[in-house]
């Protein structure tokens, strides 16, 4: 929760630099909340380009209104509200989902340390897919943003309980996709 808490404050920060500096301090904002925002955005379009379109618009309103960032309770739990919104606007106007089977729009940018790690991601990611998306970014924001279940709640707009039912359910679910793809590996 303290890393919640920090990482808030800095997004804060960014926001007010933006109010009294106007659009040039915007970079700091995105330079420090690019990747996250992305990868949380592309939870929720299930889409590479969709969720970078995402954080662009919902960074363009910073810009034009910072102190509303700067203004929230929780910066970064409104960053990312403002980031689902988006994504979520993109996905009704596409009036479907389309289930790419090319993984390539889901890896965000990180240095890999070896095939098998990057085999290992990949597999995180297919199986991630595999989840509806109300569960898949419940664990993007618990495992990857480290956010408390009443945290997760406030950004999504559910209860806490809904929130972890929904954490619950989708790593069982993962962690059974995980295992079938081992036992697969096993057998060829």
């Amino acid at each position: 929760m303290a890393n919640f808490e920090t990482f808030s404050e800095r997004v804060r920060m960014h926001a007010q630099r933006i109010a009294e500096s106007s659009a040039p301090a915007l970079s700091g904002l995105y330079d420090l909340t690019a990747q996250r925002l992305v990868r949380y955005a592309t939870t929720i379009t299930r889409n590479q380009h969709d969720g970078e379109d995402a954080v662009q618009t919902a960074l363009v309103r910073v810009a034009v209104e910072p102190e509303k960032l700067a203004a929230a309770e929780q910066p970064w739990g409104y960053l990312l509200s403002m980031v689902r919104n988006e994504s979520l606007v993109i996905l009704r106007r596409k009036q479907r989902w389309s289930l790419v089977s090319n993984l390539t729009d889901l890896l965000t940018r990180r240095v890999v340390d070896s095939i098998e790690l990057e085999d290992q991601h990949r597999a995180v990611w297919a199986a991630m897919r595999t989840l509806p998306a109300e569960q898949s970014e419940v664990v993007v924001l618990k495992i990857w943003e480290e956010m408390t279940f009443a945290q997760i709640a406030s950004v999504l707009e559910i209860t806490p309980s809904t929130a972890a039912s929904r954490y619950r359910y989708a790593i069982g679910k993962l962690a059974d996709k995980l295992h079938a793809n081992d036992a697969e590996v096993a057998y060829e």
